[in-house]
């Protein structure tokens, strides 16, 4: 049977449209199971899904007909969404895995681009989740590829300060595709893997490197140049974890600026000296208000957590490790970046010309200007 001369065209269209969850084109995942035209133009295309309650099925489905209702001789689109068999969905892992065997850290294998990336803290109530998204955000913007693992297995709040809500991750079979966010971020988060979001985690030791683990393995990430893990608090069971899966990571080290923080903030940087870890720098967070004077009219800067605690920080880390760890940024105290983690919308996004969106966006360009460095690094020598 000769093929309708439209055919051809759609098929064409249709290689353009991304899936939005694992962002390759449906025709290279096997999702365009049939396509079919008359002479009176009315095209019928039938995708299929990977699992039956795929939550971007009227997302895939719009995609579908604004590449092809353009198509000269298109009249009109039918769109009809089936459903991927065990045979089906196995072949697309098996290509996206690109052959590689199952429960593999790709960061973690020899030629991987990935720049992973820590963000740590010593304690608790720093801004780390915020400063992990806002970097995300920044480095998105500047045209990367940018993931974000939400390891803070007890206080996962990655997903509301994205906006996320109760978004979930669709599973295919045992591969976990992650959740899509603002400009093309990649997210995953325990909180989304949870039954219900007021469900405690209680795990510790082999439970939360197990958690840990399928995070890095079951996950489909794609080509990433960045992946940012934002860490629990101190230097527990996950930092050292993470430095033995992936022994190529990196970690910045964020703090605010009173000393007693800056003490406890630089044993986040010794745990990752430690586990051979390269440490980028340190983040000061909060580092001062800036507020109109009542008199001039002059922007002046309050300090209300005291300062020099960064600095402080970078210091004593670089005679430790013994190489320069830099301040790479004070971010001030800013309330629409607080306002803007309440309503999921990072101040980058939502206030770009504000001081402490500005700090983050210069954070975010030192960040993908630092050039590869063995210094800090483990190297894989061999000797006789």
């Amino acid at each position: 049977m000769t093929e309708h001369p439209l055919v051809p065209l759609v098929r064409a269209a249709l290689h353009q449209v991304e899936d939005p969850e694992i962002r390759r084109p449906i025709t290279d995942l096997g999702m365009v199971d049939a396509i079919s035209a008359d002479d009176a133009g009315h095209v019928h295309v039938r995708v299929l899904l990977t699992v039956s309650g795929c939550p971007m099925r009227s997302e895939i489905t719009t995609r579908v007909r604004a590449a092809v209702e353009p198509i000269e001789g298109v009249a009109s689109v039918d769109v009809e969404l089936g459903v991927m068999n065990d045979e089906q969905r196995d072949a697309m892992r098996q290509m996206l895995r690109g052959g590689q065997p199952e429960r593999v850290i790709p960061f973690a294998q020899p030629g991987n681009l990935t720049k992973v990336i820590a963000i740590a803290s010593g304690k608790g109530g720093v801004g780390k989740s915020s400063v992990t998204v806002n970097l995300a955000v920044a480095l998105a913007k500047l045209g990367r590829s940018v993931g974000i693992l939400d390891a803070d297995i007890y206080g996962h709040s990655v997903p509301d300060l994205l906006g996320l809500g109760d978004a979930r991750p669709t599973v295919v079979d045992d591969m976990i595709l992650p959740v899509p966010a603002l400009e093309g971020l990649k997210v995953i988060s325990i909180g989304m893997l949870k039954p219900s979001r007021d469900q405690v985690v209680a795990w510790r030791g082999p439970i939360l490197d197990r958690a840990l683990t399928q995070l890095l393995t079951d996950v489909f990430w794609g080509d990433l140049d960045y992946l940012l893990l934002d860490l629990p608090p101190g230097t527990g069971d996950v930092a050292m974890s993470l430095g033995q899966k992936i022994p190529g990571s990196q970690v910045v080290v964020v703090t605010t600026p009173q000393l007693a923080a800056s003490d406890v903030a630089e044993r986040a940087g010794t745990m990752a000296h430690i586990m051979d870890q390269r440490v980028l720098g340190v983040v000061e967070n909060m580092s001062w208000l800036e507020h109109p004077c009542g008199h001039c009219g002059q922007t002046e800067r309050i300090e209300l957590f005291g300062s020099g605690g960064g600095t402080l920080v970078a210091e004593a880390l670089t005679e430790r490790v013994g190489y320069t760890v830099p301040l790479l940024a004070q971010i001030p105290f800013d309330e629409t970046l607080l306002a803007g983690g309440d309503r999921g919308t990072p101040i980058v996004d939502s206030a770009p010309e504000h001081a402490a969106a500005k700090a983050l966006q210069q954070l975010a360009q030192d960040v993908a200007s630092l050039k590869p460095s063995i210094v800090g690094q483990r190297l894989g020598l061999i000797t006789n």
